[in-house]
């Protein structure tokens, strides 16, 4: 069964609610702005009303991807971000300054992501699966790099010798992730969302007005919202779910 099977056809069985209990915090990585409003910011919504904290890690600040400067784009596109991130009750922004569409993956991405990881102390880290094909396609290349560097680094994060400069320079002792929910892959659990969290999500994916205005071909984002959400609730048996493919590191 190829990628977009295992994410699109009918279980066998409904998916099971992914176990919240323990989820204290969130750290969501992504490669752009924009990249965790595509279903990613409904689960984020929900899991925000329920008093569950989440920060978002963005690698780059997009500069490469719109038809302006990059030295314009960048600063837009982050001030876009933070207003997709209040959206959904994100305070956490911490935006790197990795250069966009050449990302690459490697020690500096993932020291970077296990830096971030140490100081923010999350119980579960949402990511790409860095898995060249998914269901809508081939995968960016910036995703699949992202996705790698931040499954690497929640391991780097939790052990002394590795980056051992950010405990001796930088006071960050290591961290253990409970949790990987990677995106991208063959599902294996699902949140649950209410309309309030997929109107929250709507809102989180339309903050990136300028971003869309520059895709004619990209679609309203309550259609492509609202479409992904009924989509992964299929699998669940919900009216609207978003999937994720769970893996415990811990307990």
């Amino acid at each position: 069964m190829d990628t977009e099977d295992a994410l699109q056809a009918p279980a066998a069985e409904p998916l099971p609610l992914l176990d919240e209990l323990g989820l204290g915090r969130v750290l969501v990585v992504v490669a752009h702005p924009d990249d965790a409003e595509y279903g990613t910011s409904a689960a984020v919504a929900h899991w925000t009303s329920r008093g569950i904290e989440v920060g978002y890690l963005l690698l780059t600040a997009g500069e490469a991807g719109m038809q302006r400067p990059p030295e314009e784009a960048g600063p837009l596109r982050t001030r876009e971000q933070r207003a997709a991130c209040d959206a959904v009750g994100v305070e956490r922004l911490t935006i790197l300054d990795f250069p966009d569409g050449v990302l690459e993956y490697g020690l500096p991405l993932r020291r970077a992501i296990a830096r971030e990881i140490r100081a923010f102390r999350p119980d579960a880290v949402v990511c790409g699966s860095g898995q060249l094909e998914v269901a809508w396609g081939f995968d960016h290349a910036d995703h699949r790099a992202a996705g790698l560097a931040a499954i690497d680094a929640a391991r780097d994060a939790d052990n002394r010798w590795v980056f051992p400069e950010l405990l001796h320079d930088e006071d960050l002792a290591p961290w253990g992730v409970q949790r990987l929910l990677l995106t991208g892959a063959r599902a294996t659990h699902c949140v649950p969302v209410d309309e309030a969290a997929e109107r929250r999500a709507v809102a989180s994916l339309s903050a990136h007005e300028a971003y869309l205005a520059d895709l004619p071909w990209h679609p309203a984002p309550e259609e492509l919202v609202t479409g992904v959400l009924a989509e992964q609730g299929r699998l669940a048996g919900l009216p609207r779910a978003v999937a994720f493919a769970e893996h415990r590191l811990r307990g």
